[in-house]
């Protein structure tokens, strides 16, 4: 990333000095936390025949996870703003490290679905978290950048997860245990080391920060104070009340729902294209969309900053570059099914890091950090709709594509709700 992005050369220093401490750890938190998210994808063959777990009991627990983060998304949010990053990011980091490493201890149905539930919860704090972390540093003039960067840890965590995740349910027998014991115990415990780490190494604002003269201090504080004065909202019932809160909270959902419609599913889908079971040989090929989409997720963000009166435009374009993706993979062969699949990869990776830099353009403070819990709330309960909203279209059309075509439809509605925000999102400010 360049850093001389202002006319400030202490203003650059400062930025360039938090890019080089926050980015690669927020970077290394984020691709822990997604591979934890999603590795119940791979185990979801053999743990749901070890422990007679159903496909609707699965789609529900896989789902009910965003359900208790939706409950928790604004509240934690709000609590992170009172009692800072340092704390608040240490603790529920280490928290829902240690409940996904205790899913391996798994036996029944009820138990997947009530840790399920718990783990949605610790985790609401993360992501949030994460991103108003982001706001509070980063100016929005590279603010998509940055959390691109920070999203990148997705197809990372999806590339090397996907061969790591195979690889660990070889180990099926070791001591007795299931694969997918060593899978969740094994990928799980980093998040608790991270969140510790957390303790140390965070700062909370930065006027607070240890790694910054303070004339940097001053100028990065300075810069932010400036681009929040052209906001409308401060109060927390100013987001809550904010229409075009709402807007935005609608666009992250469909996002969502077509996310986590594909990610769940994308290891058997994968499989079952290769006509073969689900292992280390098709975890490696169903890394190759997510392993395509961080050239998509790198670039796109650093295009729509540096051409911000386009950020509308590319947003609506990496939605349409998605939806068609999911119809064609439910339609055509095996290489064609996978390539569709990687404009689909990263269609809904690379639109989220420009989407987080519409709401810090209309909120500010308090407003911010219960904008953004409320529109990761909604996307958080979308979340949880996505595994049911594919296996039920399945089940009622009695049709294995209908599920694809469906979350296709959504996306195609999502890019609609992205048109019409209008030219006011394509600023700097």
């Amino acid at each position: 990333m360049s850093i001389h992005t202002f006319d400030n050369p202490v203003l650059n220093s400062a930025i360039k000095k938090t890019w080089r401490r926050l980015m690669p750890f927020m970077f290394i938190m984020y691709f822990v936390a997604f591979i934890d998210r999603v590795n119940i994808g791979f185990a979801k063959d053999a743990f749901a025949a070890d422990i007679n777990l159903s496909n609707e009991a699965y789609a529900l627990g896989a789902g009910i996870f965003f359900a208790s983060y939706a409950l928790c998304g604004v509240p934690a949010n709000l609590m992170m703003a009172k009692l800072g990053a340092k704390r608040w990011l240490g603790a529920t980091t280490m928290l829902w490290g240690l409940l996904s490493a205790l899913t391996g201890f798994v036996t029944n149905e009820v138990e997947f679905i009530i840790l399920r539930f718990i783990l949605g919860m610790a985790e609401a704090c993360f992501y949030p978290g994460i991103l108003l972390l982001a706001s509070i540093f980063f100016p929005n003039k590279i603010r998509g950048t940055a959390i691109g960067i920070f999203v990148l840890g997705v197809p990372l965590a999806l590339t090397l997860g996907s061969p790591i995740s195979g690889a660990l349910l070889e180990l099926h027998g070791l001591l007795g245990k299931p694969g997918w014991f060593w899978m969740f115990v094994l990928e799980g415990l980093p998040a608790a080391v991270l969140g510790f780490i957390c303790f140390f190494f965070l700062d909370n604002k930065p006027s607070a920060a240890r790694y910054l003269t303070q004339a940097e201090k001053d100028a990065l504080t300075a810069q932010l104070a400036l681009e929040q004065k052209s906001t409308t909202a401060s109060k927390v019932s100013d987001a809550l009340k904010n229409f075009n809160v709402w807007h935005l909270a609608l666009i992250y959902g469909t996002i969502q729902i077509g996310v986590y419609g594909l990610l769940f599913f994308l290891p058997s889908q994968v499989a079952d294209l290769m006509g073969t079971n689900l292992g280390f040989k098709a975890s490696l090929v169903a890394a190759i969309p997510w392993a395509i989409s961080a050239l998509g997720v790198y670039y796109i963000p650093r295009y729509a900053d540096k051409f911000s009166n386009k950020r509308v435009s590319v947003s609506v374009l990496c939605m349409l570059a998605a939806a068609t993706g999911l119809a064609i993979s439910a339609l055509a062969g095996p290489i064609i099914a996978i390539i569709a699949l990687c404009f689909c990869a990263t269609g809904f990776l690379a639109v989220q890091p420009v989407f987080w830099t519409f709401p810090p353009q209309i909120l500010t403070g308090p407003a911010l950090a219960a904008g953004i819990g409320f529109i990761t709330t909604i996307g958080a309960f979308c979340s949880f709709l996505a595994p049911m909203i594919r296996v039920y279209a399945d089940k009622i059309m009695d049709n294995h594509i209908a599920g694809s075509m469906t979350l296709s439809l959504f996306t195609i509605l999502c890019a609609i709700l992205i048109a019409l925000l209008g030219k006011k999102y394509n600023s700097e400010k």
